[in-house]
């Protein structure tokens, strides 16, 4: 799956596969300016750290179609970068992006808008098809820390839904059944919006991959019944210390994993892994709107009155729960300040 992010070149326009709707309806979104980028992001008509950053990366060159050319756009497309940067506080790569396309921009010299435009567009590009190739090499490393015969439990949406394509964590799972192993997948079904039982369940049902949606608080009953043998997981960011925030349940799901002896692993790239953020502390959390909890569609399941906690994402202490952060450059382990520090100087090198 990888039109669900597809830039219009005759448009002039980001296509968004509409992930709110899924699966009963196949629907899609143009983004045509910032306003529409930051509202598909903000109502997570997209969502994922990955593709959250190749939504912003596209969402660049349409701020600076929107600006003109006209005297002071630079000053107004720094502000409509600034805005998209904040669209969401807690996924690492909407910022990476916005500040990549920033960099290049910098390094571009006096470049006029439409010579930016076509750099701009040729990068997001460039970083769309990248991160499918990031993600297959995850799913090369950790499809080989799954064993024949593996249940692995997964939590939220991390498959191409979430990335470019292909997927962190259902790129893990990709990854086994290309090396032979029959493995199947307990999809979570993630409250309060579902990403696990509609959209885990949606793209791995359409790819033949044997999956099963259970209720989020059946975790520890699964794993006391020895019916998970692995759980892997996406991040939207991982701290330098190697503390991860994925969706809410997460740390829960970890928790379980570590009383019953199940390893727990995180997929993401190197691009969500945040070495100016010391340690999951430091990771702001979002806190969505309560609708998303009073309501399943349009039916209201809690008292008028009643407040509500939708905190989107926790926080899984790396040390202390993490087995192993599955990256495109390896399995990193334990201590992980030390192994993270270790990925980004040979990169460097």
């Amino acid at each position: 799956m990888t039109d669900h992010i597809r830039y219009d070149d005759a448009r002039g326009c980001l296509v968004l596969l509409d992930q709110r709707i899924l699966p009963t309806r196949e629907e899609y979104f143009d983004c045509t300016d910032t306003a529409s980028t930051i509202y598909a992001l903000q109502t997570m008509v997209v969502r994922g750290a990955p593709a959250i950053g190749v939504t912003a990366a596209y969402g660049c060159r349409l701020a600076l179609d929107e600006v003109g050319d006209g005297p002071g756009w630079q000053e107004r497309l720094q502000a409509k970068l600034a805005e998209l940067a904040a669209a969401r506080p807690t996924a690492v790569n909407l910022k990476w992006a916005v500040d990549l396309m920033t960099a290049l921009w910098k390094d571009s010299g006096e470049v006029t808008p439409a010579r930016l435009a076509d750099i701009w567009l040729a990068r997001a590009k460039e970083l769309h098809a990248e991160d499918i190739e990031i993600n297959k090499a995850m799913g090369r490393h950790g499809g080989a820390l799954m064993r024949d015969g593996d249940t692995i439990m997964t939590h939220c949406n991390a498959g191409a839904l979430a990335t470019a394509g292909w997927g962190t964590a259902l790129g893990v799972i990709r990854g086994a059944l290309e090396l032979g192993r029959k493995v199947r997948v307990i999809a979570n079904e993630t409250r309060p919006f579902l990403q696990g039982a509609r959209l885990t369940a949606y793209e791995l049902a359409k790819d033949g991959i044997d999956v099963t949606v259970a209720c989020d608080n059946a975790v520890g009953l699964l794993m006391q019944r020895g019916m998970v043998q692995q759980v892997v997981v996406g991040a939207d960011r991982v701290a330098a210390n190697g503390d991860a925030a994925n969706k809410i349940g997460t740390f829960t799901v970890a928790v379980m994993a570590k009383r019953f002896g199940v390893p727990f692993y995180v997929a993401a790239p190197l691009s969500t892994i945040d070495r100016n953020t010391p340690t999951g502390a430091d990771i702001p959390i979002e806190d969505r709107t309560p609708d998303e909890v009073v309501f399943v569609g349009a039916t209201r399941i809690t008292p008028e009155g009643v407040p509500v906690y939708n905190f989107a994402f926790d926080v899984t202490p790396g040390d202390e729960l993490i087995a192993g952060i599955i990256t495109e450059k390896g399995v990193l382990r334990p201590p992980y300040a030390a192994s993270i520090r270790r990925v980004f100087a040979e990169g460097a090198a």
